[in-house]
């Protein structure tokens, strides 16, 4: 028997229509500056990045707290909902990228190398996840809901990004093997049985895990109190909405969703500003970013995603009347989110992205180093659970079941 989640709703409280009215209008502006200015595929892809905070936020997707309760107190609906997550994600991804092309846009996914430097990253990454207080996409959204904390793991994830990008050559020397895609090295329909295969015995051990202490599983189906318009929603819904939203992405930019390569254009964007000369530097000493230093962040695909999420979290807290910034940061919580965001930001950059970038999109794009980037994440996320209570953040552990 399953155990809903219960949230307080009591007297269904009146939307903030203030915030919400300033999030839509700001919505709608930028929207039609994207369309006028860069393209309608721009403007729809901001749309989606939009749908995707407001997904993120109201159905409570964190990878963070998901991570931590089923590693301190074996709860597991949060993973078990990822699980199903990224096997609709394969289930859609996996033929579509081998066959190269959707529709008309030609599409490819993120396979990377399997390397010391994704294994070493993806560890940094998951010990900053738990002393920043998010993850990636956790980060944007609790922003966007006014978690003024996270402001701060925002501005030194970004710190963290431009430190890795420049150190990120070093680690490229270090033993690696070549990017290995299962899509294309098995074809597409035995890859999606094998990850089937394995993302449902991920399933069923942690809901194993969790029975054994609790007696039942946390429902990831319905939630109490709920409201499609206030939040939140069922973590299945949540998870069947970010595939089908990474799927979009796919199509419209031609590769999966990511988050953290922004940070790293938004950091040189703040340099270049103060007249550093980032652009010799090694980490942008590249066309690429060479010609993304040289206009307009509204161009590049990432940065217009990462603040349609900040700002469909922003709307998704109005509508929940939940938008209540708070300015009171303790000593311990500030230097946590200044080292887990540097953390974040360092890791993210040597795994080859974050918890969206290499461990969603990168399973849903069939590439192994998804799977290593996993493992060593809640490697550091287990380390970081010790870390915590030094900086007066809890880790909650309730007691066993008596039946």
């Amino acid at each position: 028997m399953a155990n809903t989640r219960t949230f307080s709703n009591a007297s269904a409280p009146t939307p903030q229509y203030t915030v919400v009215l300033a999030a839509l209008a700001i919505i709608a502006v930028l929207g039609w500056v994207l369309n006028e200015t860069v393209s309608t595929k721009m403007a729809l892809l901001f749309v989606t990045g939009t749908a995707l905070g407001i997904v993120l936020y109201h159905s409570l997707f964190g990878f963070t707290s998901a991570f931590r309760v089923l590693l301190a107190d074996r709860r597991s609906a949060g993973f078990r909902a990822q699980m199903i997550m990224l096997g609709t994600a394969c289930l859609l991804f996996f033929p579509v990228l081998a066959s190269g092309t959707f529709f008309d846009q030609t599409v490819a996914g993120f396979v990377s190398p399997l390397s010391i430097s994704v294994a070493f990253g993806a560890f940094l990454f998951g010990v900053g996840m738990q002393l920043g207080g998010g993850c990636a996409s956790g980060t944007l959204f609790a922003v966007g809901g006014g978690n003024t904390r996270m402001l701060v793991t925002l501005l030194f994830f970004i710190v963290g990004s431009v430190i890795g990008i420049n150190h990120l050559a070093w680690w490229q020397t270090l033993p690696a093997h070549a990017p290995v895609s299962l899509v294309k090295s098995m074809g597409w329909p035995a890859a999606l049985a094998l990850n089937v295969v394995l993302f449902t015995i991920a399933y069923a051990v942690v809901a194993r895990m969790e029975r054994t202490r609790h007696g039942v599983l946390e429902s990831i189906v319905s939630v109490k109190n709920s409201s499609w318009l206030r939040g939140p929603w069922p973590l299945l819904a949540g998870a069947l909405a970010l595939t089908l939203l990474n799927f979009a992405t796919l199509y419209l930019a031609g590769r999966p969703w990511g988050i953290t390569s922004a940070f790293v254009l938004w950091g040189g964007m703040g340099l270049q500003s103060i007249g550093l000369p980032v652009e010799t530097w090694s980490g942008f000493a590249n066309p690429t970013m060479h010609k993304a230093l040289s206009v307009s962040v509204l161009n590049d695909i990432t940065s217009v995603m990462d603040i349609g999420i900040i700002l469909g979290a922003l709307l998704a807290a109005g509508l929940a009347s939940k938008f209540v910034p708070g300015w009171r940061i303790s000593a311990r919580h500030l230097a946590a989110s200044v080292i887990g965001g540097l953390l974040l930001g360092y890791g993210a950059r040597l795994a080859y992205g974050c918890n969206i970038g290499a461990f969603f999109s990168g399973i849903a794009s069939g590439s192994l180093h998804g799977w290593l980037w996993i493992v060593f994440a809640l490697i550091g996320n287990w380390v970081a659970l010790s870390v915590r209570p030094l900086f007066n953040l809890p880790v909650t552990v309730t007691a066993p079941s008596a039946c």
